[in-house]
């Protein structure tokens, strides 16, 4: 168990009102620690039940294993040989369920598989399916992918939203695609759908939960530390005040740390053994154009499941599927980069890639269950809730669970919530539009007359700006900057003072990572520099009453995060001007 201090002993400080409106009112029916995707998905699920319902996380937001993902929302065409026919349908129903109530963050994604043989595989692949050992690698042939893509196309049968897939020959495929690797004998092109900015689709989420009413309480920066007579012990992280809140069901959605958090609670628990992941962002331009606006998705020589993916104007290329010890931070390694390097060679062997276009990278940890000596690629990506006890509360542990089914996990946890409550569901979420995809316009004639309608005083390109960037939910800034003197910032055409004021002021920042990694796209599209990160610095302490002192130490602090866990070295000393 972690240590726990005394509440006496902690520094009071200034309460954020979050946590005020949490110690004000030290009990709720259900306590969500955990706030990545699936706690916060749960949080809104059981907050539209009007279940009076609290989250807690320790960090920020979508900081852990949600803000490492690869921006997919898929069904997993490979889990298929894993034989996880259930997570793929219910992967591929949720992918037509997000591009319908979250289209301002969720669109198409033309996904494209180079093939370099036909026959090669279909030996090898029973065996993974039965005993889920890789063995020596084996190329994946056209017969056994087209196999795989026709099953992966029936499960979008009822309701699909997406065209089926199409193959085409060698000199189809290099007309398509002239800078790919002239060995390849077919390409296999199919649709999932894509997340440009996942952190801000989970504070969406979030935000439905907490217009909910009075019944939904949250902050970040809460961290749960023990367990008393009276409930969870939590601790501010910003303060180091301790209080308890006194539930009746605890759901621990702490993904990768799960085991942490229960032993932290007094209840060990060895249900997690995720795999890290890492990913690198590449200013690149010839790669850029060369994907043609495709995801490459393919089988490495290793065997391992990789992507290059067109996104931002830069290209992500990831992923690893390392073991990984949870207690130590996640950074992507220059062996993983290397490792990159060489699938991109493997891929498009005419452009060069180097050190010096990496402009971001970033790791994360699986929220995998323990799979003891089973190869990584083939733990199961599937999820289960386990049912404890707490004292006298009920505690659900959430095992597993990926970024594409967030809403139909949360459904099957709330649904558990319920009937240990005693209560029944009166909102069915399936169908329920996400904030900013709220009356959004589904035609290009009707988002043309939104922006018209919006544009007002800002004029119709920054309206469109705007759209883009928060769907309808867009008005709110627009309110924000109609009420005073707005202006660019003086060193990024991105973004304007009062629409960081807004971000700053309404979407609980507390620190200045949370803007640049999880407000922002700006560290992740390599744009910060020092004068960006000062001016930033500024705005949020006129917002939120930063000292000149917490002004240095915020710079010093991001400067360094930005370094040791995203390969972005901007500066190596700064001060705050005076």
């Amino acid at each position: 168990m972690h240590p726990v201090k005394s509440s006496e002993s902690m520094p009071t400080g200034d309460l954020r009102h979050e946590v005020a409106a949490l110690i004000e009112r030290p009990k709720a029916q259900v306590l969500v620690i955990g706030g990545g995707i699936n706690g916060i998905a749960t949080f809104r699920d059981l907050a539209l039940q009007g279940v009076d319902v609290v989250l807690v996380e320790r960090s920020d937001y979508c900081s852990g294993a949600s803000a490492a993902s690869s921006h997919m929302i898929h069904g997993g065409v490979r889990y298929l040989e894993n034989g996880e026919f259930r997570l793929v349908r219910e992967s591929v129903t949720e992918r037509n369920g997000l591009l319908r109530i979250a289209p301002h963050y969720v669109k198409p994604l033309q996904t494209t598989i180079p093939i370099y043989s036909t026959f090669s595989g279909i030996l090898s692949a029973p065996l993974r399916f039965l005993t889920h050992k890789s063995g020596a690698p084996k190329e994946r042939g056209a017969l056994l992918i087209k196999v795989g893509l026709v099953l992966y196309d029936s499960f979008s049968r009822d309701g699909g939203s997406v065209p089926r897939h199409t193959f085409v020959g060698r000199k189809k495929a290099l007309k398509a695609l002239p800078s790919l690797n002239p060995g390849v004998k077919y390409t296999a092109t199919y649709f999932d759908a894509s997340v440009h900015e996942p952190e801000r689709l989970a504070l969406d989420v979030l935000r439905d939960g907490l217009a909910a009413g009075d019944n939904a309480r949250s902050s970040n920066y809460v961290e749960a530390v023990g367990s008393t007579a009276e409930g969870v012990l939590l601790r501010d992280m910003t303060t180091g005040r301790e209080f308890t809140i006194d539930a009746d069901v605890v759901v621990n959605a702490s993904g990768p740390w799960t085991d942490l958090t229960n032993e932290a609670l007094g209840d060990e628990t060895a249900y997690m053994g995720g795999t890290k992941g890492s990913h690198i962002v590449l200013d690149n331009p010839a790669l850029l154009e060369a994907c043609a606006g495709r995801e490459m998705f393919f089988e490495h020589k290793d065997g391992r499941i990789v992507l290059i993916y067109p996104l931002n104007g830069k290209v992500m290329v990831g992923t690893t599927d390392l073991e990984a010890d949870i207690r130590e931070p996640a950074v992507c390694t220059d062996e993983e980069i290397d490792y990159f390097f060489d699938l991109v060679a493997n891929v498009f062997p005419s452009i060069p890639v180097s050190r010096d276009q990496i402009v971001y990278s970033f790791s994360g940890v699986r929220p995998l269950p323990r799979h003891d000596d089973m190869q990584p690629g083939f733990v199961s990506r599937d999820y289960r809730i386990v049912a404890g006890k707490l004292g006298r509360a009920d505690l659900l542990s959430l095992v597993g669970g990926k970024w594409t089914t967030f809403r139909a996990l949360a459904e099957h946890i709330s649904t558990d919530v319920l009937a240990l409550l005693g209560s029944k569901r009166t909102v069915d979420t399936k169908n329920l539009e996400i904030g900013g995809g709220r009356g959004y316009p589904r035609t290009d004639e009707a988002r043309d007359n939104w922006i018209t309608a919006h544009s007002g005083f800002v004029g119709k390109a920054r309206a469109a700006q705007l759209f883009d960037r928060y769907g309808t939910r867009a008005v709110e800034v627009l309110d924000a900057i109609d009420s005073g003197e707005d202006a660019p910032l003086r060193n990024s055409t991105e973004f304007s003072l009062l629409e960081v004021e807004h971000i700053v002021a309404t979407e609980s920042v507390v620190h200045m990572s949370d803007l640049l990694l999880r407000r922002t796209n700006l560290a992740f599209t390599g744009d910060i520099t020092v004068e960006l990160l000062e001016e930033l610095v500024e705005i949020a302490a006129g917002v939120l009453g930063w000292t000149q002192e917490r002004q240095a130490d915020e710079i010093r602090q991001t400067v360094a995060l930005l370094a040791d866990s995203h390969n972005v070295h901007i500066a190596h000393a700064v001060s705050v001007s005076n």
